[in-house]
């Protein structure tokens, strides 16, 4: 302990990343460190940003939020669209204002985009022009979803292997890019990685895959028996907003859609998850930065970040 304190005296600011597939238990380990480091935490999952989805973003629960505070949780409504961009320069002011007070930081989340964001950093993304929206839109509503993911795979296979490949206006926006400017989406993090005012220490946490989804497999039936059909069936209206072309919408909505049973949308539902988190894992495994641990390990991250 005495270690860890003498790392709080420190000068340098630092902030640490808790970072994984879904369902991992990120949320515990986050708050177990914010607790021990006396400090606040910031999500970067960009599911857990909109106040609608309560129950499909699998949020922390109220005691969770009640035993650190929490940031980017339920901050924005479905109807506001919001990127990795944007959210460079939203977390970046909140770190600079909680590095006032807490020389550590913790950040949480899946979302490998958004946690480059704060890391490296993006250029500004160009403007598309209708013409070019409308083309694109156009060939999609044509040529279907598994035109749109091939695209979206041969231009841009680094993006591609951490996005959320059922959401079509995700991955329209990558292809709008291109057709704009002729670049891949991901060139447009930063070509320099910026030089950020503080120490960046990056923690993954993993299971055994049997194990990871097995558990992915029980929370979806939690979900299902904490009410995630209702919560959906009232977000019917806007189905089509970008931030409800996720794992655990799109299945319900087509249910809701007379398109498949509940059955199969619940399956749907397990299965993209699974997939969701083995392209988590494929994207952050790439960083040779992170130190990798199991959940339940927290002495021994603890221990690192104290040595640190």
């Amino acid at each position: 302990m005495k270690n860890l304190i003498n790392l709080r005296t420190l000068n340098t600011k630092k902030v640490i990343f808790i970072v994984g597939p879904t369902a991992i238990g990120k949320t515990r380990v986050s708050i177990e460190l914010a607790k021990t480091f006396n400090t606040e935490i910031i999500s970067c999952d960009s599911r857990q940003f909109y106040k609608e989805l309560e129950i499909g973003s699998a949020p922390p629960s109220k005691k969770e939020l009640s035993e650190a505070k929490h940031h980017f949780i339920h901050n924005l409504s479905v109807t506001k669209d919001y990127n990795a961009g944007q959210f460079e320069i939203d977390a970046i002011k909140l770190i600079e204002k909680l590095h006032q007070t807490n020389d550590t930081i913790i950040i949480v989340g899946g979302s490998g985009l958004y946690v480059d964001a704060i890391c490296k950093g993006f250029d500004a993304l160009p403007e598309i022009s209708e013409q070019t929206r409308e083309k694109v839109t156009f060939e999609y509503q044509r040529k279907g979803l598994d035109w749109l993911q091939e695209q979206v795979k041969n231009i841009d296979p680094e993006l591609y292997s951490n996005y959320d490949t059922n959401n079509p206006q995700r991955l329209l926006r990558v292809l709008e890019v291109f057709q704009e400017t002729g670049k891949k989406f991901s060139s447009f993090k930063s070509n320099t990685i910026k030089v950020r005012p503080f120490e960046i220490i990056k923690i993954g946490l993993n299971i055994e895959r049997s194990m990871l989804y097995n558990h992915i497999n029980k929370r979806v039936d939690i979900m299902m028996e904490d009410g995630l059909l209702e919560e959906v069936s009232t977000l019917l209206k806007f189905q089509q907003r970008n931030a409800l072309q996720t794992v655990g919408y799109k299945e319900i909505f087509s249910f809701l859609n007379n398109e498949c049973t509940l059955k199969k949308a619940v399956e749907n539902i397990k299965q993209n998850t699974r997939r969701f988190a083995k392209r988590q894992l494929t994207w952050f495994r790439k960083d040779k930065g992170i130190k990798w641990f199991e959940p339940h390990q927290i002495i021994e991250i603890k221990k690192l970040i104290s040595e640190l």
